[in-house]
């Protein structure tokens, strides 16, 4: 479910169903778990628990803002991926992320798809490894996202100067 706002990538990627059962039946309420960015590298999780669909996308997308990164992409206009290969990692969780030469494209399962579109990032190569759960592979893309640095961070980190 995309949003029709091009400033902001809002995404559903998951909805989960859970039943109570009380006297009269059960009462079913739905989960919610949307990743929001702006593509160009501010990129968050949501989720949210509500009776109705569409009130548990709502409460995850306002979720998403307590959830947000800043993501150190490579803002120039010819590169349109990551600039080192990393690994993310959340709970039982693993997600590497590799550069990929411009038109390869997100080559990744649904979740992390999800993460790399709303950060704006075109072209990439992933490998979940460990636990595929859908809430601990978002968080471990994010947490792959948070890591990276560009070549002049880490220069001016080190403090090299050329």
């Amino acid at each position: 479910m995309e949003s029709p706002n091009q400033e902001s990538a809002e995404t559903v990627v998951q909805i989960r169903r859970c039943a109570c059962v009380v006297k009269g039946g059960r009462r079913f309420s739905f989960t919610a778990l949307v990743v929001v960015g702006d593509r160009r590298g501010r990129v968050g999780w949501g989720y949210g628990k509500a009776p109705e669909v569409p009130q548990a996308v709502d409460k995850a997308v306002k979720s998403s803002e307590k959830h947000m990164i800043v993501s150190q992409l490579v803002n120039k206009p010819d590169s349109t991926t990551i600039p080192h290969e990393i690994v993310g990692r959340f709970g039982a969780s693993k997600v590497v992320l590799l550069p990929a030469s411009p038109g390869t494209g997100i080559i990744a399962g649904g979740c992390v798809r999800s993460v790399l579109d709303a950060a704006g990032i075109t072209d990439v190569l992933t490998k979940c490894k460990g636990s595929t759960n859908p809430l601990n592979l978002v968080r471990a893309s994010l947490d792959a996202l948070r890591q990276l640095r560009t070549l002049e961070q880490v220069q001016r980190l080190r403090g090299i100067r050329l």
